[in-house]
């Protein structure tokens, strides 16, 4: 066997097994649900799980069969699944399959899938074969809606979802250690990614900014924090708040994250089936941009760019190298509280190693943070395989969150990964850390 067919040969067993792997996550996820789970619209900003599934299912088959052997076509998603037709609000009106006969779809096309793998040809001209980027899109698409299903599920209606926990060893540090902020001298430095082989196309190309001084915080802020600007009147003083979010406040009537409620004694927060005392020492999680803006001008700072949370995350000042992770290039759960497992935030600290160059701690994992940034393309950008993935969304509308959350699966998150939502959202495992200008 040549050197390329052992390394075609190797690709090949490693995407089929990583196939493999997200689909048993993806099952495990859904395993006790009932059949009037799968089909429920638990909230109108979600989907029924039984479409996701669905969706999951027919983008693998759509980029992994056809769209291999002939023009790339994203219109031809089969119309149940196609998310340009059917809104969220309306997908519990479509005539969707049971569970069971939705387990029998995403198997045959995994067969369809695997039995095309075989016969890849990875030195093809094809832009979606080199280093096998097509297999990681679908990959990544698959561990997305993982995470959209578990926003799905912390609404759940009727029964409280029964998270499938895993017990992970913890190091707790103490919270006060990383308090403060971090500075951020003037300079030149490198956004973006130049990775052909994950790297969506909102994050390329690479290039440099350049960025006038700025602190940072140390770490996200905290439900202690956030809980003594509830005390001081924050969500009821409109000197915090900015015109879009005063009028998101009075809709909503917030007057605490989402899934908090007071008792008695304190705060408490529902997390899939538990419901416990919100933990002062952990980020603060469930709050929209609006939000998260107000507390930043109540403590007299300002929320980061994304340009500024980026160089924070992975930029060695000194020489201007730059990390795909906060503490280096390789990433595993053990580094950050990614990966769903553990069903929650945990204490700032309690991973040692989530530390970026900078010296701010928790930039991937426990929860997405809010950046000031509007979702908009880097200079030279091209779309890239559809752009109904990124480009359909770039704008104003959109604010980009940046990091992961304890719901996102490792594949799914990097210092340049870019995530975007309405200001308003406050469903997804979102939070924030503060900056200010020098």
């Amino acid at each position: 066997m040549t050197g390329t067919a052992l390394h075609h040969s190797t690709l090949r067993d490693e995407l089929s097994r990583l196939l493999e792997e997200a689909r048993e996550r993806t099952l495990l996820l859904v395993r006790e649900l009932s059949e009037d789970d799968f089909h429920r619209q638990h909230d109108p900003l979600m989907s029924p799980i039984i479409w996701d599934l669905g969706h999951i299912a027919h983008f693998e088959e759509l980029w992994l069969t056809q769209n291999l052997d002939g023009p790339i076509e994203f219109s031809e998603m089969p119309g149940l699944y196609n998310p340009l037709e059917h809104p969220r609000a309306s997908r519990a009106s479509l005539a969707l399959p049971s569970f069971p006969e939705m387990v029998s779809r995403l198997e045959q096309i995994r067969e369809k899938v695997l039995e095309r793998l075989e016969r890849v040809d990875f030195d093809a001209e094809n832009p979606l074969l080199a280093n096998g980027y097509v297999y990681h899109l679908v990959l990544q698409h698959e561990y997305q809606h993982n995470e959209t299903m578990l926003q799905t599920l912390q609404l759940k209606h009727g029964v409280p979802y029964n998270a499938p926990r895993v017990d992970r060893p913890l190091v707790s540090g103490t919270t006060t250690e990383w308090s403060g902020m971090e500075t951020i001298p003037d300079g030149h430095y490198s956004i973006g990614s130049l990775d052909t082989t994950e790297a969506y196309d909102n994050e390329r190309p690479q290039h440099q900014i350049f960025l006038h001084a700025f602190e940072i915080d140390r770490a996200p802020v905290t439900n202690g924090a956030y809980m003594e600007f509830m005390a001081d009147g924050g969500y009821t003083d409109p000197r915090h708040w900015t015109p879009a979010g005063r009028v998101w406040l009075a809709e909503s009537k917030a007057r605490s994250p989402k899934h908090w409620e007071q008792a008695l004694d304190g705060w408490t927060s529902r997390t899939m089936d538990i419901t416990a005392p919100v933990d002062s020492d952990n980020p603060v999680c469930h709050v929209c941009y609006h939000e998260a803006h107000a507390f930043a001008a109540w403590a007299g700072k300002r929320l980061p760019t994304e340009m500024e949370w980026e160089v924070a995350a992975s930029n060695e000042i000194e020489s201007s190298r730059v990390r795909a992770y906060p503490w280096g290039d390789l990433l595993t759960p053990a580094d950050a509280n990614i990966d769903q497992l553990n069903f929650g935030t945990t204490a700032v600290g309690s991973y040692p190693s989530n530390v970026s160059p900078t010296g701010c701690y928790g930039m991937i994992g426990d929860v997405w943070e809010w950046t000031s940034s509007s979702f908009d393309s880097y200079p030279g950008f091209r779309s890239f395989p559809y752009p109904e993935y990124s480009e359909a969304f770039f704008g104003d509308d959109y604010k980009v969150l940046r990091g992961g959350s304890w719901a996102t699966r490792p594949g799914a998150v990097r210092n340049s990964f870019r995530n975007w939502d309405y200001p308003i959202r406050r469903q997804i495992f979102s939070g924030f850390r503060c900056a200010r200008s020098l």
